[in-house]
């Protein structure tokens, strides 16, 4: 309601200024308030290029040319220092009210720029501007870098990939929390916890045309859809989700989890950035069986360099460390994971498939299988009674599209409340065993949006959709395309400049 409030206080401020500049510039004043009319008078009696006119219709981009265009028709006034002109752009609302009603104001023509040059600082100041808004224009509606944090998409994509995330490929998003620091994501520069946007003013989500859906296989980027709400101290925040902490450590108790931390709650678009792989799209039906991935009762893709568990039984003939390193990349000083002992005869490698083979085939190896996780209670929809999944046998569960009736049950409520509540914004209650949305008894809930089920290649050292759910299409950031830097100690030069599969 605030957004809305302040959004209405700014058109209106700039609206009425703009009347009372015109009404100076021998322009009728009800012409102000007719929409890229207003603009074309500025256009027209300043001498801009006509074309500077028909641009104002790009999306987004066109917004910044209003300004412009808005600064050189206030120059017109003999408006020229930085602080006019920062006014204007930054509390239009305020500054062109009392420029346009004030006595001292005066058109000047032509004549107000005759003798006007810009300084050497101006020119830099300018030109810094320029660059600052360029970048961040391409950055949210083009491409961003994004850098692997963790080891979840091993060994398709390495802890240090740089990568270009393709905004335009599903249709880039209009920020819904555009106040913000330039260049950085959820938090200020130099810290883990600070803010970098104020939430002030929010926009509905709204997606520009895409050139594709996201389809399966596609390797994503996402905010994490519950890292709506976090602890947020450094040690914990997507690293030890808030829903985990409440659901495990404080037994659903919520006030005594805020009383002893610090809680805060991400906009949307301000949750943390996720990077998994799109194995399931809307209507289908996901099954995961001892370990193999089924997708509508097919075996789904396995990424060629997808890593997963195995048991490892040798004759307790010791591994050779340089072939370890050689062929696997396991440094026995320092096996990040890679290789646990669980005996003298027995270890678990997390490893790729085609590795796994070449393990087989070592003198000292007697077997190879996969390690199955049967721990159950960790995975989503967190209901042991009705859903007792572990993270290698996993469903069946269809995963919801849009318009596609989902029937609800008390048995399955525990799947799609979230849905329902935060992802689609309704409100929910259980009155009577009755599904109260909205006010209304429901027994069906029909989807607006898309959603989508992300995992990672690394299968047994990954969280994602198994143990948090669906990810709505309202979450999509982009589509990660190019390894443009890969670096451990220096440059990975193999994966430099290699589109991601």
């Amino acid at each position: 309601m605030t957004g809305l409030l302040l959004f209405i206080v700014g058109v209106l401020g700039w609206h009425i200024g703009v009347y009372g500049l015109f009404n100076k510039s021998k322009i009728e004043g009800w012409k102000a308030f007719v929409p890229f009319y207003n603009t074309y008078q500025m256009v027209e009696v300043t001498g801009i290029k006509k074309y500077w006119f028909w641009l104002q219709l790009i999306p987004i981009v066109g917004q910044f040319i209003t300004i412009w265009i808005t600064i050189i028709y206030v120059m017109h006034f003999k408006k020229v220092s930085l602080l006019d002109h920062t006014l204007l752009v930054f509390l239009p609302f305020l500054y062109l009210p009392y420029i346009g009603f004030a006595a001292n104001t005066k058109w000047y023509g032509d004549d107000a720029l005759t003798h006007y040059h810009k300084s050497g600082a101006r020119e830099w100041i300018d030109a810094g501007v320029f660059a600052i808004v360029a970048a961040t224009i391409i950055r949210t509606f083009v491409f961003e870098a994004y850098v692997i944090p963790s080891e979840s998409m091993e060994k398709t994509l390495l802890v240090n990939d740089f990568l270009f995330v393709n905004k335009m490929s599903y249709g880039a998003r209009m920020p819904q929390t555009p106040v913000s620091f330039p260049f950085v994501h959820n938090t200020m520069p130099f810290s883990t916890t600070a803010p970098s946007y104020t939430t002030w003013v929010q926009v509905p989500y709204t997606r520009l045309p895409a050139f594709t859906d996201v389809k399966r296989n596609d390797v994503v980027v996402f905010n994490f859809p519950t890292g709506d709400t976090i602890i947020n101290l450094p040690e914990y925040g997507s690293k030890r989700p808030y829903y985990d902490e409440l659901r495990y450590s404080f037994k659903g108790n919520r006030e005594m989890l805020q009383s002893e931390f610090p809680i805060h709650v991400h906009p949307m678009d301000k949750t943390d950035n996720y990077i998994k792989r799109c194995v399931g799209v809307g209507g289908d039906v996901l099954q995961i069986k001892n370990g193999v991935l089924f997708v509508n009762n097919a075996p789904a893709y396995v990424p060629p360099a997808s890593q997963t568990e195995y048991i490892v039984v040798t004759n307790k003939t010791p591994f050779d460390p340089d072939n370890l390193k050689e062929t696997f990349n396991i440094d026995v000083q320092d096996t990040k994971g890679q290789l646990d002992a669980l005996s003298d005869s027995t270890f678990k490698f997390n490893v790729t498939p085609e590795e796994a083979a070449v393990l087989k085939t070592l003198p000292n190896v007697k077997s190879v299988t996969p390690y199955i996780e049967n721990y159950a209670g960790i995975t989503f929809p967190n209901d042991e009674v009705n859903y007792p999944w572990t993270i290698d046998n996993f469903g069946p569960l269809e995963i919801p599209k849009k318009g596609k009736p989902i029937v609800l049950s008390a048995t399955n409520i525990a799947i799609y409340q979230r849905l329902i509540e935060n992802y689609e914004h309704n409100t929910f209650e259980i009155r009577n065993d009755q599904f109260i949305i909205n006010g209304k008894p429901a027994t069906t809930y029909t989807p607006k949006y898309n959603y989508y089920w992300m995992m990672g290649d690394n299968r047994h050292r990954s969280q994602d959709s198994r143990f948090w759910g669906f990810v709505p299409e309202t979450h999509i950031v982009g589509k990660a395309s190019l390894i443009w830097l890969s670096w451990e100690n220096g440059p990975r030069w193999k994966r430099l400049f290699n589109f991601i599969q």
